[in-house]
């Protein structure tokens, strides 16, 4: 219970409301959106192909939505922001409820792409703006788990609901939607939020926040290392699932398990592996992310039986928990005063990784062998620490250039 009130008041309570909404949205997406394509397999009269087209359509979209949504909430607002992306995707999923045309679900799968990306690049940029900086990496840590929860019991709660993938679902998530933007719109006049201005006595337009994005290539680095980062789990969570039908008995059995297991894993172990965690740098916490990556790539190419790959999974979801809130850490660091959502966005295209992982991990298996795939894919999570390595070094080298400066200014 002191442990409960002490969280609650670390945070502000519009933080709180975020976190829960994180878990709310979360499962009721893995209720509706990862049953999407059975969804529409089973109540159109859509080929597979296009079902696949639909899909992806919403994939690729979020690749450049998180950089478009955070840079349009660094001059329009973050606040105004969030709540039209909320309401826009409650009425895309009423629209998928009804919609039987391929073109029109394609329409609705950008929209949704889209705008799920600017709510979660947002949200992270404002819960951000009220935390202080030294509380930012737990908050990212928690914000990932508080996802994991919503997925992990989503579909566990749709399948003994019986509405897992069916009319109700999507009906459930859009009125989901409407009412977290009530909730959200009332909380924001209630505590009177207003948005951070970081921007000390110039203001930033568009065409000096892109100038200085373009020519920043420690963000450049950065990204590439996370691309080949979600390259890795992409692979991971779509030709793992091929691999194991045809090599291992009850494989995609097994693939189910294995998914579980990630996320009961992140569950379980996440707050003590943030708190072990918070002793080293982010590039340590990175560097061992990435060698739990590889280790558990390695381990997956060398199991031939469900222990193995059980254990494979764990390592791997060791170094899941590691990377993916000190990546957010990292982008909050190098940040420019009032471009916080431009540069939250920008981590948005590591979201590429996603179709790299799943097409050449896909190329990989077919010509090459699973052993071969898994491989590779350990060398890119070895290849990620490199970029990351180089992109710190080149920020520690403009921070001393700029505080020389300052310093020689005083004398």
């Amino acid at each position: 219970m002191v442990r409960l009130k002490s969280y609650l008041k670390a945070y502000h309570p519009m933080v709180h409301m975020m976190m829960f909404g994180t878990v709310l949205i979360s499962l009721t997406n893995s209720m509706s959106v990862v049953f999407l394509p059975i969804y529409l397999i089973k109540n159109t009269q859509i080929d597979p192909v296009t079902v696949g087209l639909i899909v992806g359509a919403g994939a690729l979209t979020a690749t450049v939505g998180g950089f478009l949504g955070g840079t349009l909430s660094d001059f329009l607002g973050r606040i105004r922001l969030l709540l039209v992306s909320l309401i826009i995707l409650g009425f895309v999923f009423l629209g998928l409820l009804h919609a039987s045309s391929p073109v029109f679900l394609i329409v609705l799968n950008i929209f949704r792409g889209l705008f799920s990306s600017f709510f979660s690049t947002i949200s992270k940029a404002l819960m951000a703006d009220l935390t202080a900086r030294e509380k930012r990496f737990r908050l990212f840590s928690n914000r990932y788990m508080a996802g994991n929860i919503g997925f992990s019991i989503g579909p566990i709660i749709g399948t003994l609901f019986g509405v897992a993938g069916n009319e109700a679902a999507f009906l459930f998530t859009a009125m989901t939607y409407f009412g977290y933007f009530l909730m959200m719109a009332l909380l924001i006049k209630h505590y009177q939020v207003r948005e951070v201005d970081e921007t000390s006595d110039e203001e930033v337009n568009i065409s000096q926040a892109w100038s200085v994005f373009r020519k920043d290539k420690v963000l450049l680095l950065f990204i590439i290392g996370s691309v080949l980062l979600t390259t890795v789990h992409g692979e991971m969570s779509v030709t793992l699932s091929q691999y194991l039908e045809k090599n291992i008995t009850e494989g995609i059995k097994l693939f189910g398990y294995l998914m579980s297991i990630n996320g009961i894993t992140v569950i379980a172990t996440q707050v003590l592996i943030t708190r072990w965690a918070e002793r080293f740098g982010l590039l340590q916490r990175i560097a061992l992310g990435s060698l739990l990556f590889a280790a558990g790539e390695i381990g997956f190419a060398f199991s031939d039986g469900w222990t193995g790959f059980i254990i494979a999974m764990i390592v791997f979801t060791f170094g899941e928990i590691l990377i993916v809130p000190s990546e957010y850490a990292q982008i909050d660091e190098i940040t420019p005063s009032g471009m916080r959502g431009m540069y939250y966005g920008a981590q948005g295209f590591s979201e590429l990784g996603n179709f790299i992982g799943p097409w050449f991990g896909g190329i990989l298996l077919v010509s090459y062998g699973g052993e071969t795939m898994f491989l590779v894919m350990a060398l890119f999570s070895l290849a990620a620490v490199v970029f990351y390595a180089w992109g710190r070094k080149l920020y520690q080298r403009k921070n001393q250039l700029v505080n020389g400066k300052i310093s020689s200014m005083r004398i």
